[in-house]
């Protein structure tokens, strides 16, 4: 639930200051102090859930008045898990307010609805809710080997497991089957769903899934791939940090090595 703050100023919180996807930390953690301590406005605050009893609260960074440093929420994989969702929530939420200021039906000008998780139209009245778009991200398994591609983005060497967004009028299986044989040139089989993980990079759904080579030779697709290659169980290259979904169906795939 979304709600406006009503801390007190000399109530310890946590607090989410966030711009764009990156979020301020303090001693490499969430600042958990008063707003009277850090100088923090609590009357643009909103509270977006608790952790460890303690109110937590997303700032945006513009309405901050001292400088304070922004690191990527990348940074922040380690977190606890309950945490690093709730940092996740806030950068969406950011995102709303930042791409969301007019509404797209009438041109007026979108304000915060705070008793709803959405902004709304000063004029037509209309509420927007947070977009969220749906990612598929899977691991493709050939016996003792798994699927792994190298993006350009990845300038670290890393390999990871293949991804792509969801198109209009398709299953997600459908997805997982296109988004492989699309960047890979196989085809696969057994698709079986895993989990999921919010990406607010800026506001993406990973849902994660498992599934086995079928048939085809492997081409990998170079307008979207830097490599793609199997790779033995005991043998992988530096894959994807833990924390992310993609490093846990990497370790399912292969035994948990």
């Amino acid at each position: 639930m979304l709600n406006k703050s009503d801390t007190n100023r000399t109530q310890n919180c946590y607090w989410c200051v966030v711009s764009g996807s990156d979020v301020w930390l303090v001693d490499n953690a969430i600042p958990f102090a008063s707003a009277q301590d850090l100088s923090l406005p609590t009357s643009s605050a909103i509270e977006i859930g608790r952790y460890n009893n303690a109110p937590v609260l997303w700032l945006n960074a513009a309405d901050v008045e001292q400088g304070i440093e922004l690191i990527s929420l990348r940074e922040c994989l380690h977190f606890p898990q309950e945490l690093f969702l709730l940092l996740s929530k806030a950068v969406q939420y950011s995102h709303m307010t930042q791409s969301m200021r007019f509404c797209p039906l009438c041109g007026g000008r979108n304000h915060l609805n705070h008793n709803q998780l959405a902004v709304q139209c000063g004029d037509c009245r209309t509420l927007h809710y947070p977009r969220i778009f749906p990612c598929i991200i899977v691991a493709v398994r050939k016996q003792g080997q798994i699927l792994l591609a190298q993006h350009p983005r990845h300038r670290n060497g890393m390999y990871t497991v293949i991804a792509g967004f969801v198109e209009v009028g398709e299953t997600l299986e459908q997805c997982v089957a296109r988004e492989v044989k699309e960047e890979t040139g196989i085809n696969v089989k057994n698709i079986e769903y895993f989990g999921s993980q919010p990406w607010a990079f800026p506001s993406s759904l990973m849902m994660g899934f498992v599934a086995e080579y079928h048939s085809g030779q492997l081409k990998p697709d170079y307008s979207e791939l830097s490599d793609a290659r199997w790779f033995d169980f005991n043998a992988l290259p530096d894959v994807a940090p833990k924390g992310t979904i993609a490093r846990e169906l990497i370790e399912h795939t292969c035994g948990d090595l």
